[in-house]
């Protein structure tokens, strides 16, 4: 008896499988070829790709720390896991020299392997997706100009059934649908470029975007949201209505502009993707970010007046006064490009006080750019004050100057303390 029920088992898991497969598992569609770069010389097609791939930031993943250009092996850490960058450079037997420019197309569009494995969104084809087969094409012929080297991929390392390919087609079938980018013919063609960037090739969502438990992102809101793998919290863009266009595009371009600085995940994007692309592209990323339609604001944060809170922030002042005065000013102004105002600045604002934590305890550092080629950098703050005392300087910081935010205590402090900078 038991025999017959596990073989019926077994048969209904079976049968589960192939439905599954049968329904997620979506047909390829390679389209048409591409028009524009066919008109384009060898080396100009080149030469876009590997602008393109500077604006995709495609070294930041499948380059490790001190490797070899494009030949993989970065761990991307997810709450599932590491999925391990594979080789892209043009090595017949490790990379994707035996490629064809369908093969690529496919793995941008449909996020599948030349094998027809399914991969996995840690490689973001949920947004590379918009890219059209123009631009898939010149990136193509630029990765096969990449010098070859020889390096095996390395397996995932994730959780099961985080590791199985029928896992991975259901999440496919519930997230993920192969789209194309349609330009709005109500906007211009600078907001069309920006938003061409920032939902394909930037895959800006990929960050900015919160994510649910399964890791499906929340659409295009750019609402902000938390990177769990690096502890870093990738704030809201739809909140950039009240600045101005040119110092939307500095802080883009060169890392720095009058209202804020980049630091942490955002600064590597600065120096190795956003600072090479040109100013038409970036003034288009800042027309597209300006015109988002803001989030619901939150709630007035109503201060606690009792002598014990008071205390608590007088206690930020005297070390604000003490460490921090004289780069960012008793009005917290800042000295722009050199020091980030304070006052107004996003950064210390947002519901997820990580950020400002992370840079007391481990300093802050702006990426070198061609625009800003000397950052000025603030120093860490872990070894001369407890996780009380930084509590109460960022406390402090929220609150200042119109700033109104919610208080830290010791205890957030702390989880960040051993957290690593990247």
């Amino acid at each position: 008896m038991k025999k017959i029920v596990y073989t019926l088992l077994a048969a209904v898991l079976v049968s589960a499988a192939a439905a599954a497969v049968w329904l997620f598992w979506q047909t390829d569609d390679i389209g048409p070829p591409a028009t524009r770069t066919a008109t384009l010389t060898s080396a100009e097609r080149v030469a876009r790709g590997a602008y393109l791939a500077k604006a995709g930031d495609c070294l930041a993943c499948h380059t490790t720390r001190d490797g070899q250009a494009y030949a993989g092996g970065r761990a991307l850490q997810t709450p599932f896991g590491a999925v391990i960058s594979p080789n892209i450079t043009s090595d017949r037997g490790t990379g994707i020299g035996m490629w064809s420019a369908d093969d690529f197309w496919r793995a941008l569009h449909n996020g599948k392997s030349r094998d027809g494995r399914l991969l996995y969104p840690a490689f973001p084809y949920t947004n590379y997706t918009r890219i059209n087969r123009d631009d898939a094409d010149a990136l193509y012929a630029y990765f096969q100009s990449v010098p070859a080297v020889n390096q095996p991929n390395q397996p995932h390392q994730l959780r099961f059934p985080y590791n199985l390919q029928i896992s991975l087609a259901v999440w496919r079938g519930l997230y993920f649908k192969p789209a194309v980018f349609r330009e709005e013919t109500g906007q211009s063609v600078a907001w069309n470029r920006g938003a061409y960037l920032v939902q394909g090739l930037g895959h800006c969502s990929a960050c900015h975007s919160a994510r649910n438990p399964l890791g499906a992102s929340a659409g295009e809101s750019l609402s902000g949201g938390m990177i769990p793998a690096q502890g870093w919290y990738a704030p809201a863009l739809n909140a950039r209505g009240d600045w101005q266009q040119a110092h939307l595009a500095a802080l883009l371009k060169t890392g720095t502009s009058p209202r804020a600085t980049v630091f942490g995940p955002m600064a590597e994007v600065v120096r190795q993707s956003l600072q090479y692309l040109d100013d038409g592209d970036i003034n288009a990323i800042a027309v597209y970010l300006k015109a988002l339609p803001p989030a619901t604001p939150p709630k007035p944060f109503e201060r606690d007046t009792d002598p014990e809170a008071t205390a608590f922030l007088k206690a930020g002042a005297r070390l604000y006064e003490k460490h921090c005065v004289d780069c960012h000013g008793a009005g917290g102004t800042g000295q722009t490009p050199a020091y980030p105002p304070l006052a107004g600045n996003q950064a210390l604002t947002m519901e997820s006080a990580v950020n400002p934590i992370r840079i007391v305890l481990n300093g802050g550092f702006a990426p070198g750019t061609v625009g800003n080629p000397r950052p000025y950098s603030m120093p860490p703050f872990s070894h001369a004050l407890n996780d009380m005392e930084v509590a109460q300087v960022v406390s402090y910081l929220r609150s200042a100057w119109g700033n109104n935010a919610p208080p830290v205590s010791g205890t957030d402090v702390n989880r960040y303390r051993a957290v690593p900078l990247d």
